[in-house]
């Protein structure tokens, strides 16, 4: 089978790899398309995802859809033919968080995509029965790649807690932003500014639920914001960008008592955190840790409210062309919004 691998910074390779049966308990899913997530990104372009380094070579992707090939002995219910959504995190389900329901946090956790375990720009891939979810009929495998990243969304929004009427503003209009920003709408959000440097995903914003976009590069985001409520700021702050000073951005933009949620990943492993004004407004501050069990509800809100989503699936090219895929996204040129790799 063909295998994409990152061999070092910024350099793909095209491979060959076998195949090998499934094993008990698991499906074997020919991989049809992937979706590059930001800390995809963050691999091929730092070499590392905040303070986890890239070992070399690395197959990346985890937000895949497939076709079932074959079921393994003791597996019912899967048939070839069979279309899927694939889930990356494989838990243990034994150890004190997984027993307590915070599988996201589980201890002896494997992310395939994240060192030793591979992830899914490769043509085929064995996995447990209950990494399986159906991809309803209504949906494109380009669609059921949405389904990991917008997990990731709804877990955020737990702690998000919006309350119908509130106000928000999204930092970075990515994927992950353009996402948070349409959940926001659903929820019942009465305003919404999303904040992002290029023009091209702030239209995105508009399209999928900001009623403000704000260039940072033009305007400060945090003064604009401030002006637009009277002083008052934003009930609740999300930062899906983690880039330069965004998350002191989203301190000084909430509202006294509000909430801030950092969705986004920094580059680095440390950076500096403006606390008085966390202190001062005595705000709340949570990060998200990927999902948690909600993959069957996304699936179910994507097959729902489809056509809300399909404005950010930009692109689609072939795995032959993986490099120009992250080159280009990395300068986000053309326009990107959601990149898919087809298999």
């Amino acid at each position: 089978m063909r295998i994409a691998e990152l061999f070092k910074p910024h350099q793909f390779r095209l491979v060959e790899g076998d195949v090998e049966p499934p094993g008990p308990g698991q499906v074997q899913v020919r991989v049809e398309a992937v979706g590059i997530c930001g800390s995809d990104l963050h691999n091929f372009s730092e070499g590392a995802v905040g303070d986890t380094p890239c070992v070399y070579p690395v197959v990346l992707g985890h937000e895949p859809a497939g076709t079932v090939v074959q079921a393994g002995p003791g597996v019912s219910g899967w048939a070839a033919g069979d279309r899927a959504i694939l889930e990356p995190a494989i838990y243990c389900y034994h150890c004190e968080f997984c027993r307590s329901g915070r599988h996201n946090v589980c201890l002896n956790l494997r992310f395939l995509s994240a060192a030793p375990d591979p992830g899914f720009f490769r043509e085929f891939v064995n996995l447990p029965v209950r990494n399986v979810l159906p991809l309803p009929s209504e949906l494109s495998f380009q669609e059921g790649t949405v389904a990991e990243p917008l997990a990731v969304i709804l877990h955020s929004m737990k702690f998000v807690t919006l309350q119908f009427g509130e106000t928000a503003a999204v930092f970075g209009a990515g994927p992950i932003g353009l996402m948070t920003a349409l959940l926001l709408k659903l929820s019942g959000a009465s305003r919404i500014w999303a904040v992002e440097p290029v023009a091209e995903r702030r239209e995105l914003a508009r399209k999928m639920g900001a009623d403000a976009a704000i260039d940072p590069v033009a305007v400060d985001p945090v003064r604009q914001i401030l002006a637009d409520t009277g002083g008052r700021g934003v009930d609740v702050a999300i930062d899906c960008a983690a880039k330069s000073d965004t998350t002191n951005q989203c301190l000084e933009a909430v509202r006294n008592a509000g909430r801030v949620v950092v969705t986004g990943i920094h580059a680095g492993s440390h950076f500096p955190l403006d606390f008085s004004p966390m202190r001062r407004k005595e705000l709340t501050l949570f990060n998200v840790r990927r999902s948690n069990h909600e993959s069957e509800a996304a699936v179910e809100l994507l097959r729902a409210e489809r056509t809300r989503f399909t404005p950010m699936l930009t692109h689609e090219l072939p795995l032959a062309e993986i490099q120009q895929a992250f080159s280009k996204l990395e300068r986000y040129e053309d326009g990107m919004g959601k990149v898919v790799i087809r298999l």
